[in-house]
C-alpha cells in the first residue's frame, strides 16, 4: 500500500481569550498611569494583590499590554516641530510597504508610523527642532525615496489626550 504524505492542517490563529470587567478596571487605569503600583491597582479593581499581578501578567503574556514605556514630549528634548505626513507609496513599491515603514521608523526624528487604509499609505508623526529640520527631514527622507510617489505635511499646533491631558 502506498504511503500518502500527511498534510499539515492549516494554521488558523486561536482567539484572545475576552477580556473580562476586571481587565478592563485594570487596563483603564494603567493606561491613564502605567507606574501605578500592583497595591493600588487591585484596590481599585476590588482584587487581591496577587491577583492583580496574575492578571497584569496574563494581560501581557497575551499581548493585550504591549509595553510600558515613558511618554516624553519631543520640545522637552528641543524638537518642537511636530507634524504628520500623509505618505502615498508609488504602486510599483506595494510589495515592500513593510520594509518602508521600517525604514521610516529608525529614522530619530519619527515618534510613530502608521500603515493605512484610503488614499494614502502612511502617516508619519516626526518632530523636528524647526521647520529647516522638517523640511530637511521630508526633502531627505520622504522627496528623494523610490518608494514615495507624493507627501503632504499637515502642522500639530496641539495634542489634546483622552481623559484631559494636553501637550503644545
Amino acid at each position: 500500500m502506498k504511503k500518502v504524505p500527511s498534510v499539515p492542517a492549516p494554521s488558523v490563529p486561536r482567539p484572545r481569550p475576552p477580556i473580562d470587567e476586571i481587565d478592563r478596571v485594570l487596563l483603564d487605569h494603567l493606561a491613564r498611569d502605567g507606574r501605578m503600583t500592583n497595591n493600588a491597582l487591585a484596590e481599585a479593581a476590588g482584587i487581591a494583590p496577587s491577583t492583580c499581578l496574575g492578571r497584569v501578567r496574563a494581560l501581557v503574556e497575551r499581548g493585550v499590554i504591549r509595553g510600558f514605556h515613558a511618554d516624553i514630549d519631543p520640545a522637552a528634548l528641543g524638537r518642537d516641530l511636530q507634524a504628520m505626513i500623509a505618505v502615498r507609496v508609488q504602486s510599483s513599491a506595494r510589495g515592500h510597504l513593510a520594509q518602508f515603514g521600517e525604514q521610516m521608523g529608525a529614522l530619530p526624528e519619527v515618534e510613530n508610523v502608521y500603515f493605512i487604509a484610503g488614499a494614502d499609505d502612511y502617516l508619519i508623526h516626526v518632530a523636528t527642532a524647526n521647520s529647516e529640520e522638517l523640511r530637511r527631514f521630508v526633502l531627505d527622507n520622504l522627496s528623494a525615496h523610490p518608494a514615495v510617489a507624493s507627501t503632504e505635511t499637515i502642522l500639530i499646533f496641539e495634542h489634546l489626550r483622552p481623559g484631559g491631558g494636553r501637550t503644545p
